[in-house]
């Protein structure tokens, strides 16, 4: 049997948990269509989720259609849990892209789809609620084309629109337009067709057609559009059926290498670990023992399968399935599982740009608070936990104040400690002016390590990371002491002149030496006429700082690309509340009622915006904002917390190493 790993994607509140829903009652998975509102639907499992009606944890369930089993995987709409909906991409055969056909076309549905063709994940898109008022066909197809891609397919016609009886109609053979539209989107990609059109438009059948509309959209070259209504289930036969007959299922090949990636990493009842794995190859079978990590090895003590609408205890997860593995205790979201590292990759959001101080109310729950964050941070390592021993304070990254909520609720109910959060502060980066070089040469003052290490910086381009080079023998000291190199260097530039992390930017490690494991005559090993990695972790960040004050460095901050929808008379009033914000507005699209703004706007004044905007446009403002770019800081330069252990200060670093020793 055929299996396709389907993504519902949506921005919040445009219906995607009700269009699962009504997906799983078609296939005949429940009995009854679940409700957001009434918190009784089959994704949305956790307390919090049923009490906001929203989704905040991906959720995965699995269903028939006909000869194809899909693993259909519900995804988070809100721009705060964006982490969520990052980690299922990366196991994704197809996805459908919800639009509300009231709302329309919204920021975050702007960066979902330019992820999935970045990702160049086949796509087809389902305008759900035609039958509230308002609800729009034409215009809305115009939008979609404009805002979101122009290579959209219309696949049908709607009827009775913002009416309970509001309906869609699929093409079929007898629809000429639809026939020659097909064509011409088509003939963009296939010269060959388009010449075979030409010559004789009757040598191409509907039906060759059709298998041609399949192949590009399997290659996500095209994006053929449904309509309908979650809540009616006008339309979902006919997204079924495009379901089936456009995405790429396939027959995993089970006797293949064991290739798998985790996405998902949950606690069971007993605070077991669990993780969730899509398997692209191969088999995993109960007490297989299992590559990880790189040279991590473990062996599995139980599997589960989704298998229609519910989990089964099995022997053996195969490819093509996503199953739930206990007894891999070490285990991380994003791992590669088997012969190759296959992980789900990271990177394709912006990552999050808030961060706060988070205590607990009772002081006698510090140690406990630390174990549960360490756990959920297990859940979204994108919380990045950081700690500043300093201060004895614990940060955790946001992206947004729904998540603080989440946090705050989920520490209370599972760990019993109830918490409080300072207000969330912008993370900016740093990024390299120039390249610097820096050294440090054993036995000469002022380095009180017997260890030599010389490193150059150089910038690097946007999104490619830290690369860490040699320009130096491989062999001339022992791989464990570059390895301490190498690691030391990613550790320290994760705060660099300013405190802020530079993401981007190439090492190159220049000069090295060492003293050999010596000992005195007949004695044993002694440490202090012997280099250890110790002495290299040590000197590392001093050498490191030196070479970023000689390259300098620019704080970069996070921007939002913004649009307001707003009263026209109240126009003057918003511009100058954006001017006040900083925000740098276009020029504004001014009507007769309403306008819109666009623009870009630091992150930091995205939620003073949004607390100030009721006000200044009696409560009919509509404000949309997705994170867009990093740009530099203008004016005062924003510092981060630093460690007590700041190779900055070279005299408060020597201190604390010889307190540590």
């Amino acid at each position: 049997m055929r299996t396709l790993n389907l993504g519902i994607l949506a921005h919040v509140d445009a219906g995607k948990t009700s269009l699962t829903e009504r997906l799983l009652f078609a296939a005949g998975v429940i009995d009854e269509v679940g409700s957001v509102d009434e918190g009784s639907t089959q994704t949305d499992s956790l307390a919090l989720e049923r009490q906001r009606g929203i989704t905040i944890k991906s959720a995965v369930v699995s269903f028939a259609i006909d000869d194809v089993t899909v693993n259909l995987i519900d995804t988070p709409g809100h721009p705060d849990f964006i982490a969520e909906v990052e980690r299922a991409l990366g196991v994704l055969d197809g996805a459908v892209l919800v639009v509300s056909a009231v709302e329309g076309v919204q920021a975050q549905t702007r960066v979902l789809m330019r992820t999935l063709q970045r990702l160049r994940i086949p796509t087809l898109i389902f305008v759900n609620k035609l039958d509230r008022a308002g609800a729009r066909n034409d215009e809305l197809v115009r939008s979609i084309g404009e805002k979101l891609t122009s290579a959209v397919l219309p696949m049908g016609s709607t009827s009775g629109l913002g009416t309970p009886g509001a309906g869609f109609t699929a093409y079929g053979r007898d629809d000429a337009g639809f026939t020659f539209a097909m064509v011409d989107l088509l003939a963009e990609n296939d010269d060959q067709l388009l010449a075979t059109y030409v010559e004789n438009e009757k040598a191409l059948s509907y039906d060759a057609l059709r298998a041609k509309l399949a192949e590009q959209t399997q290659r996500a070259l095209v994006h053929p559009v449904y309509f309908g209504s979650a809540i009616t289930g006008a339309g979902t036969d006919e997204l079924i059926a495009g379901i089936r007959e456009l995405l790429p299922a396939t027959e995993g090949d089970s006797d293949g290498p064991v290739v798998g990636s985790v996405f998902k990493v949950e606690r069971g009842p007993a605070g077991e670990k669990i993780a969730f794995v899509r398997m692209f190859s191969g088999a995993i079978r109960t007490r297989d023992r299992l590559r990880f990590q790189g040279d991590q090895e473990a062996k599995v003590t139980a599997i589960s399968v989704f298998d229609n609408g519910s989990t089964l205890t099995r022997t053996e997860v195969s490819a093509g399935q996503i199953g739930k593995l206990w007894g891999l205790t070490a285990i991380q979201i994003g791992d590669g599982i088997g012969a190759v590292s296959n992980g789900t990759g990271s990177g394709y959001f912006a990552p999050p740009t808030l961060e706060t101080v988070i205590a607990p109310v009772r002081a006698s729950d510090k140690g406990n608070l630390q174990v549960a964050l360490s756990q959920l941070a297990e859940q979204d390592p994108l919380i990045n936990l950081r700690q500043d021993d300093l201060r004895q304070e614990t940060y955790v990254s946001l992206y947004g104040e729904v998540q603080k909520e989440v946090i705050q609720t989920t520490l209370a109910g599972d760990f019993g400690i109830d918490v409080t959060f300072r207000e969330s502060t912008t993370i900016c980066i740093e990024r390299l002016n120039g390249t610097g070089a820096a050294a440090e040469f054993k036995r000469v003052d002022p380095n009180p390590f017997l260890a030599t290490v010389g490193l150059r910086v150089e910038p690097a381009p946007v999104n490619s990371g830290v690369t860490f080079r040699l320009d130096v023998e491989l062999g001339s000291m022992p791989y464990a002491f570059i390895k301490a190199v190498e690691e030391t260097v990613r550790e320290t530039l994760q705060q660099g002149l300013y405190g802020w992390q530079i993401p981007d930017c190439t090492v190159v490690m220049t000069h090295s030496g060492y003293n050999a494991r010596q000992s005195h005559s007949h004695g044993v090993f002694d440490k202090s006429m012997s280099s250890t990695a110790g002495d290299f972790r040590l000197l590392t960040p001093l050498v490191l700082m030196d070479a970023l004050k000689e390259a300098g460095t620019t704080v970069f901050e996070p921007m939002h690309r913004f649009q307001l929808e707003i009263p026209t008379d109240t126009t003057r009033a918003v511009l100058a509340a954006l001017s006040r914000l900083r925000a740098i507005p276009q020029i504004p699209a001014l009507a007769a009622t309403t306008s819109v703004l666009e623009g870009d706007i630091p992150a930091a004044a995205v939620y003073k915006l949004e607390q100030q905007l009721p006000a200044l446009t009696r409560g009919e403002g509509v404000l949309e904002s997705a994170f867009d770019r990093y740009h530099p800081v203008t004016g005062s330069i924003p510092t981060r917390t630093r460690t007590d252990r700041d190779p900055l200060n070279r005299r408060e670093y020597l201190l604390h190493v010889v307190r540590r020793v």
